[in-house]
């Protein structure tokens, strides 16, 4: 017995890989253009061989957000690109912290008062 409500979904998505795979293609081909097929993070450089590792990353982490000029991409090795994501979640999740400007400096010196310290124990 056929379950068409199961067959509705896979409509839905292969659809919806359909439309992923044919926008990444326009960004892709575009970046391909106008950057160097050079990784934006480690440097290592790409020819026809290889090139199906470098990817494209949205600064933005908006897949959606692809002007013309390129202004939100950057060409990431696939290692990169994974170190990248992986750091983005790091953050969401609050492992670690990005500095977006609005932090103090950390003020405290364990070794300020160290000479003094060491005077003290002789």
């Amino acid at each position: 017995m056929v379950n068409p409500n199961k067959d509705k979904l896979d409509k839905v998505l292969a659809e919806a890989r359909r439309a992923s795979d044919q926008r990444e293609l326009g960004y892709r081909e575009q970046a391909l253009k106008i950057y160097p097929h050079i990784c934006g993070r480690c440097g290592r450089e790409f020819t026809r061989k290889n090139l199906q590792e470098l990817t494209v990353h949205h600064r933005d982490h908006n897949h959606d957000n692809n002007p013309a000029d390129g202004s939100n991409w950057e060409l990431l090795c696939i290692y990169c690109h994974d170190n990248e994501h992986q750091r983005q979640l790091e953050a969401q999740q609050g492992n670690i912290s990005h500095d977006d400007g609005n932090t103090e400096a950390a003020t405290f010196n364990p070794f300020a008062d160290l000479k003094s310290m060491l005077k003290n124990n002789k």
